[in-house]
């Protein structure tokens, strides 16, 4: 017998249901760790995608020349 007394009837039945309910609960969270963790890095490789796309842009239409000329000035 353990230190916590007599079980009641079913107890044993409903702690066993309730470690299954919480490992598959840690599971799933686990699972869905994983997935946010690749959609943000995916997320941050679009963004750096992105600000490269626009600074090349920039230097194309000629601004990214003439924002360096207004700092430099001032």
């Amino acid at each position: 017998m353990d230190a916590r007394g007599p079980e009641a009837p079913g107890g044993r039945a409903l702690r066993d249901a309730a470690e299954n309910l919480f490992q598959e609960l840690q599971e799933h969270f686990q699972a869905l760790t994983a997935t946010l963790n690749l959609r943000m890095e995916e997320m941050g490789n679009r963004i750096e995608d992105l600000q490269k796309n626009v600074h090349d842009l920039m230097v194309q239409a000629g601004i990214e020349n003439s924002m360096k000329e207004q700092m430099l000035k001032t």
